[in-house]
C-alpha cells in the first residue's frame, strides 16, 4: 500500500473543512497504512485557520501551513507539495465537490504504470461564462503542456512524489502545477469521476480570474504567443506583397492608381494593430522576466502545525489515525 500525502489548498472554507476531514479519514484509513493531510491556508478571510487548529487537535494526521497572505491556489498547492512526505500525493479542493471516496479509483489507475492521474468530472456545469473561461484555460494549458491530457485536467489529481524533482528549483511567482508536472514526466492519464454539487459557500474562481490565469499560464510557460506573433507578421507581409502587386497591375493595365482614402486607411490600421499586438505580447514576456529578476517569492509561510517535513521521509511517515473524541 502507498504512503499518502493529501494536499488541500484552503480559502474561506470554515464550514466545509470538518466534513471534508471526516470523509478523508474514512477513506484514507482503507487505502493507505500511512497517510497525512496537509492543509494550506491561503490567506483565508474567515475563521478557516482557527477551524484548522481545532481539527488538528481532533485528527493526528493533520499538518497545517498558514500563508502570510493570499498567493493563489496553485502557489498554495506548490507549498503543500513540497512539504509532502508520502510516496504518492493527492490534491483535492476544499469545497467537497471532489468526493474523497473517488481517491481509491485514481490510485488504482496510478498503479497501472502512470505517474499522474487526473480525476475528470463526468458532468461539469458552472454557467456559460465560467464554462467558456474553463475551456479557454484548458486550451491555454494544452499549448503550455504540449499534451492532449491537458483538456482533461482538474484540481483532483494523484501523482508520484518523485515527479516533483522536476520542479524542485522553481521559484517564480506565477505557478501552474499542471505545467510543472510535465517537467517531471510524460505519463499522464485521466479518469472520469463523480463531481458533487457545491452546497457550502460559493466558488472563488470567477470568469475574470480564470481568463487571467490562462493568460499568465500561456505567457509564463509557453512561447506559442510569440510564435503566433511571428506567423502573423509573415502573413501580413505576404498580404502586403499581394496588395502591392494589385496596385502595380492596376496601374499598368488601367493607368490609374487605386483610388480612395478608406483603402489606404484600412491598410494602415491593419498593420498598426498588428504591430501593437506584437508589442503587447513581447511586453507580457518582458513583464514575466521583470518579475523573475525581482526574485519575488512564490509564497511565504507564517506558521505551521505538525511534523516538520525536513525531519521525516516516506519510510518514517508515522501511522496516523483519528483521535477519538470524548
Amino acid at each position: 500500500m502507498h504512503t499518502l500525502s493529501v494536499v488541500v489548498p484552503v480559502y474561506n472554507s470554515e464550514k466545509s473543512l470538518p466534513l471534508l476531514l471526516e470523509r478523508l479519514a474514512g477513506v484514507l484509513s482503507e487505502v493507505a497504512a500511512r497517510y497525512e493531510v496537509i492543509l494550506v491556508n491561503d490567506g483565508s478571510r474567515d475563521q478557516s485557520w482557527p477551524v484548522i487548529n481545532e481539527l488538528s487537535q481532533r485528527y493526528s494526521f493533520i499538518r497545517a501551513i498558514n500563508m502570510m497572505r493570499n498567493y493563489g491556489q496553485h502557489n498554495a498547492l506548490l507549498c503543500g507539495i513540497r512539504q509532502a512526505n508520502g510516496d504518492v500525493i493527492v490534491t483535492i479542493d476544499d469545497d467537497l465537490q471532489h468526493p474523497p471516496e473517488e481517491i481509491p479509483k485514481l490510485l488504482a489507475k496510478l498503479d497501472e504504470g502512470y505517474d499522474v492521474v487526473y480525476g475528470t468530472p463526468q458532468h461539469e456545469s458552472h454557467g456559460l461564462l465560467r464554462d467558456l473561461a474553463s475551456q479557454f484555460t484548458k486550451l491555454a494549458l494544452q499549448s503550455a503542456m504540449g499534451a492532449q491530457t491537458a483538456r482533461q485536467v482538474s484540481a483532483f489529481r494523484v501523482f508520484r512524489t518523485i515527479v516533483r524533482q522536476g520542479f524542485e528549483t522553481y521559484h517564480a511567482p506565477f505557478v501552474s502545477i499542471d505545467v510543472l508536472l510535465t517537467w517531471g514526466t510524460t505519463r499522464f492519464t485521466a479518469l472520469p469521476v463523480r463531481e458533487d454539487e457545491r452546497t457550502i459557500g460559493v466558488s472563488n474562481y470567477t470568469f475574470r480570474k480564470l481568463v487571467t490565469h490562462a493568460l499568465n499560464m500561456t505567457t509564463g510557460f509557453s512561447v506559442v504567443p510569440l510564435q503566433l506573433s511571428s506567423l502573423m507578421g509573415i502573413g501580413l507581409a505576404g498580404f502586403s506583397v499581394i496588395v502591392m502587386i494589385y496596385v502595380l497591375v492596376r496601374y499598368l493595365l488601367q493607368g490609374t492608381p487605386v483610388p480612395g482614402f478608406p483603402f489606404l486607411a484600412s491598410i494602415i490600421g491593419l498593420f498598426s494593430g498588428a504591430q501593437l499586438l506584437a508589442l503587447g505580447i513581447m511586453g507580457e514576456y518582458l513583464a514575466r522576466m521583470h518579475a523573475r529578476l525581482q526574485d519575488r517569492p512564490t509564497y511565504v509561510v507564517r506558521e505551521q502545525i505538525g511534523q516538520d517535513v525536513m525531519d521525516g521521509s516516506p519510510e518514517e511517515l508515522p501511522v496516523q489515525e483519528p483521535v477519538e473524541q470524548e
